[in-house]
Parts: C-alpha cells; sequence; structure tokens
C-alpha cells in the first residue's frame, strides 16, 4: 500500500497559493487571511475525504477517520509558517498525513482504533510557540490568553473570535487513555539526511532549549565629548556576550546558541547607548548540557555587565527539556521502511515540534524527510517530489501498523 503521490504534490501546490509570496514562499501566520483560507480549504478536503472535522478553542483541527471505540491513534502538524516561509514546514506533515487517512479508508484496511490527523494551531509562534500543542498537553488558560499578541501585534483573543472559535469552553488537556500514539511526519530543516544519502530517517530525540532575552542597562551620553574610558556603554556588555557564545557553545559538544536580535537605546550614532538588549535561543540534545549551557551564558551575562560597569537584566524562559521518541512508535517506523526496502537511519531534532509537546503525554514518534541544502524557514525551502512520496509511504506504513495492532505503545515518555 503506498500513497496517491500525484494527490498528494497538487494538495502541496495548492496549500502554497494561501499567503503565497512573489518568491515562491509562503506567508500564513496563524489565523490572517491566508490561514483561514487554507484551514477552509483543508476542511473541505478532509470531508471529502469522509472524514469528521472538527475545531477546538485555539484552533486546533481533528479531522478522523472513524474506528471501534478506544484510545484513537493521532498524527499532524501545522499549516501556519513563518513570515516568508517555504511550503513545505509543517504543511507537508499535514497533506501527507491527510492522504495516509485516504488511503487507510481506500483500502478498507481493518483499523482496530480510530485514526485522526490533528492541525496544530500557531506552532511557529506568532502568538505564543506551539500554542496548540502546548494547550492540548497543558490546558488553555484564557487568563493568560488574554496577554498574547502576534508577531504583528493582533491580540490572541480577537484572532480566536474572528475565527468562530469559543475560547469559552476549551478542550480538556489529553487524557490518560484517549490517544494510543502520535506520529509526525517533517522536513528535517538541516542538512544531515541529504548529507548522508538519506531520503528518509527517524527522530530518536528532540533536542531541549533555553531562550529569552538579556538585557545591558548603562547610561546615555554624548558620543562626541565622553571619553572612552569613562563610559557605561551598554552595547560593549551586549557585545562582549555575544562574542563569548562560540566558545561557551563548543565547550558543550551538540549545542547551539544564537542571537536572534539586538536591540539598542535610544538607538542614535551620536549617543552612547544607555541599554543593549540581546534576545537569544540556546539548545542542547541532554538536559543536563541545557542546563550547563543555560548556567555558562548567565555566567558569561554578569562578567560582562561587571567588566563594563553595567546593570543588568535577565529574562530567560525555563529551559525546555529534551525529550526522547517512543521505541515501538520507531519499531512501527522502522518495520515501515524496512517493508519499502528502505534503511532508515535514525538522528535527532535541533528544531522543536509539535511532537516535543505530544511527546510528554503520549507515545511518539517522528519521521524526517530530507530537503534540499538543509534550508527551511525560507522561499528557496525544496523537497523532491520523489522524497515526498518516500516520506509519506514510510508514514503510510507506520499508521497501518499502529492503527491495527491489538496492543499499541503504552510506554511512558522519557526525558533526558
Amino acid at each position: 500500500m503506498k500513497v496517491d503521490l500525484d494527490r498528494l504534490l497538487d494538495d502541496i501546490a495548492t496549500l502554497a497559493t494561501f499567503g503565497a509570496t512573489a518568491e515562491g514562499g509562503v506567508d500564513r501566520e496563524s489565523f490572517s487571511t491566508a490561514d483561514l483560507g487554507a484551514r477552509a480549504w483543508l476542511t473541505d478536503r478532509c470531508e471529502a475525504a469522509g472524514l469528521t472535522v472538527r475545531f477546538d478553542a485555539v484552533g486546533n483541527v481533528f479531522a478522523t477517520l472513524e474506528g471501534p471505540p478506544g484510545p484513537a491513534l493521532w498524527c499532524g502538524s501545522h499549516i501556519d509558517s513563518v513570515p516568508d516561509g517555504g511550503r513545505y514546514d509543517g504543511a507537508l506533515g499535514v497533506l501527507s498525513g491527510l492522504e495516509c487517512l485516504r488511503r487507510l479508508g481506500e483500502e478498507n484496511v481493518p483499523l482496530a482504533r480510530s485514526v485522526t490527523l490533528v492541525v496544530f494551531a500557531d506552532e511557529e509562534g506568532s502568538f505564543d510557540h506551539l500554542l496548540g500543542s502546548t494547550a492540548l498537553v497543558e490546558g488553555f488558560d484564557p487568563e493568560r490568553a488574554a496577554t498574547l499578541t502576534s508577531r504583528r501585534g493582533r491580540p490572541l483573543l480577537e484572532a480566536l473570535g474572528d475565527a468562530g472559535l469559543d475560547v469559552s469552553t476549551p478542550r480538556p488537556p489529553v487524557a490518560e487513555g484517549e490517544v494510543s500514539a502520535f506520529v509526525e511526519l517533517h522536513i528535517e530543516q538541516g542538512p544531515v539526511l541529504e548529507r548522508d544519502g538519506d531520503a528518509v530517517g527517524i527522530v530518536d530525540a528532540i533536542v531541549g532549549m533555553g531562550g529569552g532575552s538579556i538585557t545591558f542597562h548603562g547610561r546615555a551620553d554624548h558620543a562626541g565629548t565622553r571619553p572612552m574610558d569613562d563610559r557605561r556603554d551598554a552595547v560593549r556588555g551586549a557585545a562582549d556576550l555575544v562574542a563569548g557564545l562560540p566558545g561557551l557553545a563548543a565547550t558543550a559538544p551538540g549545542s547551539v546558541a544564537t542571537v536572534g536580535s539586538i536591540s539598542v537605546r535610544p538607538g542614535a550614532a551620536n549617543v552612547v547607548p544607555r541599554s543593549a538588549r540581546v534576545s537569544l535561543d540556546y539548545r542542547h540534545p541532554s538536559a543536563a548540557g541545557l542546563m550547563a549551557l543555560h548556567a555558562a551564558i548567565v555566567d558569561r551575562a554578569r562578567w560582562s555587565a561587571d567588566d563594563h560597569g553595567l546593570d543588568l537584566e535577565i529574562d530567560l524562559m525555563e529551559p525546555i527539556a529534551p525529550i526522547r521518541m517512543d521505541e515501538r512508535v520507531q519499531g512501527a517506523i522502522r518495520d515501515a521502511g524496512t517493508a519499502l526496502g528502505v534503511s532508515l537511519p535514525t538522528l535527532p531534532s535541533g528544531a522543536l515540534h509539535d511532537a516535543q509537546m505530544m511527546a510528554r503525554v503520549v507515545p511518539t514518534g517522528m519521521v524526517f524527510v530530507r530537503c534540499r541544502d538543509g534550508r527551511s524557514h525560507t522561499a528557496h525551502e525544496h523537497t523532491d517530489d520523489a522524497d515526498v512520496g518516500a516520506g509519506a509511504d514510510v508514514l503510510l506504513g507506520a499508521l497501518a501498523r499502529l492503527a491495527t495492532q491489538e496492543h499499541p505503545p503504552t510506554d511512558a515518555p522519557t526525558q533526558e
């Protein structure tokens, strides 16, 4: 049993028209006009396939191929994008999942449970990173939601209301025994599969992540009259921190640390900066390594502030722990590859996905598909048609195995 690749490719091309950019990518912020149009189109496609479609208060979409009662098998990803993103990030997992459910129904596979495609809301974090999957795991807090705005300044509650969603009756978190397993297919967003000549791989773990901001506070002065040795220049402290990050990451093999933006105040060339806010993202595949990197970054910031006579404001989030994928779900994915004559390598994910949240409460696995030059979050993101088919076929085989097993995976999630 394989997917109908032509049908899947047509779906990918059509979805890419919602929020299409001149460069060939997509700009589909959650609950934007483009996103709502994509949701309506996708709902029609799911209903045309005979799936039962419903929504929850934060905009997660659930499309179900009905089976016997009991814990359902879930698959899926997201269709929102970063600004000027690509057509495969998230969308490939959603549309491959839809195609797999169609094929299971068309082949009258004897299901032991229902199979549900989940389209998670706001994975890319315009309002809040992993918004939809976090709500499914931790619950929806209307009071916190009232404080959230999009990257373009739109209040979340306004966006949900405009989408016709009723936030007064949120869906409760996923209950024990509600979901048998979750599988997500996604482009790798990195170069490993392509470098090693593999089209498809199995994710064995998702890295942990920390981040937030560190702000250096100094004193504004005239740039022409204040001597260099008598300045409290906030940018000097920020520069020392940024320059030290490669060395800090090198001491924790497997880690990465990134400064995505630096905000300087007052921001004039002829004024000594009074503040410099550094936005950080840092990741590591082990919990111990992540916490060591977190501590090292804080220590470096404090040293930099002291060295330049600056005050320091640290606003870093509680790091998200790395988490391992479920062994039995990985086994189903591997068996699907074997049946197709493909040996699937294992590799960690350096990016966060909805699977990271789901793995906290449900046996979870991920399938990676290679992308050209390892590029993502850009209009140049690309996956060859043959690789799309290979990944979707592996997903179909894994779902078929997990949907027909009398005893689904029940192992507790493992955080490192």
